[in-house]
């Protein structure tokens, strides 16, 4: 076993499993989700080349036959046509049943200790399967497993951001507003929805949790569901969010907090929120948030962006 920037790879010859953590942002590596991929690779003509790999993510679920084979066939079902076509490339993907198949680590470890081969055969590569050694494939698959358990939980992004300077209370959640600013320069107003978790507000050790964040940045506009949970991140389409501040507030004024919150990982504070006290805070929030954008504007020429960073308490 060695670890490189390329994953963590696992030696049975002639197949290398490679092990990696990986975040995928909305509208940037097509949509948000975090989690492991396993590969099973092989030298094919002189190169590296993963002949089938498993996405073991939240909410990617998924294996892949020759996800780097242009020649590989992909059939359809008599009733879908029944004619054969090719990967172009991408391989043939097929999804795992989170209900039937349970978490997708695991199965990934069982079903490779008893089908590699036909799954080798499958993704075009006659070959290697008849060279792979299963005795080998089923002695190295426990630490292939226990490395993938551990980078699912221990590479997870996350994030803690600042609560923000201008703190606004509606119940069992509270909105916080920020003018941010990057290291790098990007930055604007930020929205971070907050609640209370790990006891009540009466004990000590109380928790408040950022529960959702809106990032409306001049540059990289982005929002958070549960920054401290799962962090999927989503990029807003500037091309059809012009304003993401606007867009933000018709989310909010749309009634749509609670159920945010519920994605976001945290389905008992969004059980209790009342919306109507969501509503009643919304237009002195609103007028702050855009005195502060139209702040950020005078200051740096970009809508709340102040004039220095402004780092998080805790560091990403």
């Amino acid at each position: 076993m060695s670890e490189v920037s390329q994953g963590v790879r696992f030696s049975a010859d002639p197949l290398t499993f490679i092990v990696r953590h990986e975040l995928w942002d909305g509208n940037i590596q097509d949509h948000a989700d975090q989690g492991v991929s396993i590969d099973v690779a092989s030298d094919v003509d002189g190169r590296e080349t993963p002949l089938l790999r498993f996405n073991c993510f939240d909410l990617e679920r998924s294996y892949i036959y020759g996800p780097e084979n242009p020649n590989l066939k992909i059939a359809q079902p008599a009733m879908l046509g029944g004619a054969d076509r090719a990967a172009s490339g991408m391989g043939q993907l097929y999804r795992m049943d989170p209900v039937v198949d349970g978490n997708p680590i695991g199965w990934t470890v069982r079903t490779l200790s008893k089908k590699l081969p036909k799954m080798l055969e499958r993704a075009g590569y006659a070959d290697i399967a008849k060279k792979a050694n299963m005795d080998a494939t089923r002695e190295v698959l426990p630490e292939v497993e226990a490395c993938a358990r551990s980078l699912f939980g221990s590479r997870r992004n996350t994030v803690k951001h600042n609560r923000g300077t201008d703190i606004f209370e509606a119940g069992n959640i509270r909105f916080g507003l920020e003018m941010r600013r990057l290291p790098i320069g990007d930055g604007g107003l930020a929205i971070h929805v907050l609640g209370d978790v790990g006891g009540s507000t009466r004990k000590t050790y109380v928790e408040e949790t950022e529960l959702l964040a809106f990032d409306c940045f001049w540059d990289g506009a982005h929002y958070h569901y549960g920054p401290r949970n799962k962090n999927h991140r989503i990029y807003w389409d500037m091309t059809l969010v012009e304003d993401p501040l606007e867009w933000v507030f018709e989310q909010i004024e749309g009634r749509k907090i609670a159920a945010m919150i519920d994605r976001a990982g945290y389905p008992g504070i969004a059980a209790d929120v009342d919306l109507d006290t969501v509503a009643a805070v919304v237009p002195a929030m609103k007028k702050r948030a855009f005195e502060m954008w139209q702040e950020g504007e005078k200051l740096t020429g970009h809508k709340g962006l102040p004039l220095n960073p402004t780092p998080n308490l805790v560091a990403d």
